[in-house]
């Protein structure tokens, strides 16, 4: 496990990863509720949001747990990477094929881009404060 040159994140990069995290979502979801499409369509684009950012911090915490030599199964790993791709496709798909401007599907792909470089961002610093702070890495569980 890797513990060697445990650094404090700066207060500037905490504030900018949820920023980037906050306004990644709140552009996404503000464009959703104040767009004309369906109800269903608002449903589609925001459990796409939600899923991905999930499947993102699920990647981050998985590669980082491996860096870590905490224990990963292949199956988790695999899955966090397969949802974190499926929810880019989804949007992807779901932009392509909808009736919006081409700035919209634009504003739709960047704000949703945001959300998720700001969720793992989040999710690695919190980490890494954590880590800071007790003074040692997250442990293997105990074979006891």
């Amino acid at each position: 496990m890797n513990t060697t040159n445990a650094q404090k994140t700066s207060g500037a990069f905490i504030a900018a990863s949820w920023i980037a995290l906050g306004v990644g979502m709140a552009g996404f979801i503000i464009g959703l509720w104040r767009s004309e499409m369906l109800l269903s369509e608002k449903g589609y684009y925001f459990t796409v949001l939600m899923y991905g950012l999930f499947a993102a911090v699920s990647v981050q915490k998985s590669v980082r747990d491996r860096l870590e030599g905490v224990p990963v199964t292949a199956i988790y790993y695999g899955i966090a990477w397969f949802s974190t791709i499926l929810a880019i496709v989804l949007l992807v798909v779901g932009l392509w094929n909808a009736t919006l401007l081409p700035s919209e599907k634009g504003f739709y792909a960047f704000a949703f881009l945001l959300g998720i470089f700001g969720a793992i961002a989040v999710q690695k610093n919190t980490r890494d404060t954590a880590i800071f702070e007790t003074g040692s890495s997250f442990s293997k569980p105990s074979d006891h």
